[in-house]
């Protein structure tokens, strides 16, 4: 069988871990291939809302495995309190059922402290990261003085490296940052007990998996973040700090070319993203309240790790076809298309004008977004219209919202497969 690949088409928050509940129906493994808990995905089922940020979240479907892939860095304070409460929750989660890769990357309060010491610094001119520490993480893996998971399997090496690595930032925080040392022996022993705990889910998760696809079973690959906030191919600096896009999924799994099968991009019906950077279709007011909502839904526009409300605006279809250019799309799925419904004028940004010209492409990719966007007008459909969440067909939908979508698909250039239209996993519209 195949490696198939969800990735969000957009700054991430796109719906992905609904679509992976959907499509983990017919998998056997669900991997997630980048990131750490900085990302989060939100699965409703029935009356139950799973909020996950490291355990991927097609493992609510009882029959899967979960991996967490070599392209994590990995809390494990934050890990092990999340299997806490996902079991509590009603799911099985075991080292039978959960899998970490040897080679993934250990985050521990050295980074954290970093990473708010780093923001800080910057003043004015932020990021806007999560404080989560995972910039600091994948920089030490990068300088090749990281921690990796396989060092939990003795734990007097792990106690040695932990120790090491606290009193080398310590040295940091203390001359560049001028900010107080952390204990060094406490969280040692701290992060010993973790070992403990996760030891018995470590494993070689490259060879499982190939082994898993040469045997003709399903694995599907989970992303966090999206394209926009690639490492090499976002708004940089306004990125994380990985490689979110479908290129990802092979170096985070260990996973050969010669497996993938579908590219499966999810796009919002609208555009979201959080924290700082560029944003050409951001609106305010009024629309930008009726997209985001109140936050008292746990689909609402506020961020499932940080709470941030999102900043808000119309899809755009030149980001979009950007997208679908780096990863190989194959076909897409549109999330809350719901939302929506009410408003008298939709708009999508099908170009972007400077100095008394239109691009419909990105001459420099999306570090260069000093533009106006160019919009078409769509009309939009009143909400009660149609019952378009308990929609489950495709002429069920109100003319206006067929338009809206057909529209998408001739912008991006990729037939559009899936339609989201509620937060819980029978609410699709699926298109032969």
């Amino acid at each position: 069988m195949a490696l198939n690949i969800i990735v969000g088409t957009q700054w991430g928050d796109e719906g992905k871990g609904r679509v992976v509940d959907l499509l983990a129906a017919e998998a056997d493994y669900v991997a997630r291939y980048n990131g750490g808990d900085n990302a989060g995905h939100t699965v409703t089922v029935g009356d139950q809302t799973f909020k996950l940020h490291l355990i991927p979240s097609g493992v609510i479907h009882p029959h899967t495995i979960g991996i967490i892939g070599n392209g994590l860095v990995v809390n494990p304070k934050v890990l092990l309190e999340e299997i806490e409460i996902t079991r509590a929750s009603g799911v099985e989660i075991t080292p039978e059922r959960l899998r970490i890769s040897h080679a993934a990357h250990v985050i521990t309060p050295a980074y954290l402290a970093l990473d708010k010491a780093r923001e800080q610094s910057r003043g004015d001119e932020k990021i806007g990261t999560t404080l989560r520490g995972i910039g600091p993480a994948y920089n030490h893996k990068a300088a090749r003085s990281g921690l990796r998971m396989e060092t939990m399997l003795s734990l007097e090496d792990f106690a040695e490296a932990v120790a090491a690595q606290i009193e080398g930032v310590n040295e940091v925080l203390i001359n560049l940052y001028e900010t107080e040392p952390l204990d060094t022996l406490e969280i040692a022993k701290e992060y010993v007990g973790y070992a403990q705990e996760l030891a018995p889910y470590i494993e070689n998760v490259s060879s499982l998996l190939t082994e898993a696809l040469r045997s003709g079973e399903n694995v599907l690959a989970e992303g966090a973040q999206g394209t926009l906030l690639d490492i090499d191919h976002g708004t940089y600096p306004y990125v994380t700090s990985s490689n979110p896009t479908a290129a990802g999924a092979l170096v985070g799994l260990g996973l050969g070319v010669g497996h993938v099968g579908r590219v499966i991009g999810v796009t919002k019906a609208f555009q979201t993203r959080v924290g700082e950077g560029p944003f050409p279709t951001e609106v305010f007011g009024e629309t930008a309240q009726q997209l985001r909502g109140t936050g008292d839904k746990p689909w609402d526009e506020f961020g499932t790790t940080t709470g941030r409300p999102r900043r808000v605006g119309w899809l755009d279809a030149v980001l979009l076809r950007y997208a679908v250019q780096i990863n190989g799309i194959t076909e897409l799925t549109i999330t809350k298309l719901d939302v929506l419904s009410g408003l008298d004028t939709l708009y999508i940004c099908t170009g972007y004008q400077a100095d008394g010209e239109t691009h419909h492409d990105l001459p420099l990719g999306p570090t260069d977004l000093d533009y106006e966007p160019e919009y078409e007008e769509l009309p939009g459909w009143e909400a009660d219209e149609a019952d378009i969440m308990g929609t489950r067909k495709w002429g069920g939908l109100p003319q206006a919202a067929q338009a809206y979508i057909q529209r998408i698909e001739e912008l991006a250039g990729t037939p559009i497969r899936l339609i989201s239209v509620g937060p819980e996993r029978e609410q699709v519209i699926e298109i032969e």
